[in-house]
């Protein structure tokens, strides 16, 4: 499956921000998906997921009440909402895909996940 994410940017604390992951090449309702980022100097870290109905997410405790994840399987497309952004937020996300169909348990680790997006770039200014 390919990727593309889009819709990062530079944006003020405080501010929003709503980034997409437009996939293609399998069935894309069939796979969990996940949303990283990776700030400048440290690993990537897993920030929301979402299974492959749409029913169930995870977030990281940190963008918990911030950051909605959801998706729209007609239009293959999964969304990340990103609310009261802080510069710590700063980071490229990158887009991922579970690569096992109709998994039960949403993952958080960065090795279940088998297609990766290039990421784009957020960043929130002080």
């Amino acid at each position: 499956v390919q990727l593309v994410e889009s819709g990062g940017g530079l944006v003020q604390a405080g501010g929003s921000l709503r980034l997409s992951c437009a996939a293609s090449g399998r069935t894309f309702s069939r796979y969990n998906m996940g949303w990283f980022r990776q700030a400048p100097g440290k690993e990537r870290e897993f920030v929301a997921a979402i299974k492959w109905s749409g029913v169930s997410t995870k977030y990281a405790e940190s963008v918990k009440g911030r950051f909605t994840i959801s998706r729209d399987n007609v239009e293959n497309t999964v969304y990340l909402q990103m609310s009261s952004l802080k510069p710590e937020d700063t980071a490229v996300y990158y887009c991922a895909a579970d690569g096992a169909a109709y998994i039960v348990e949403i993952k958080f680790e960065m090795e279940d996940y088998d297609y990766w997006g290039q990421g784009t770039q957020v960043t929130v200014s002080s």
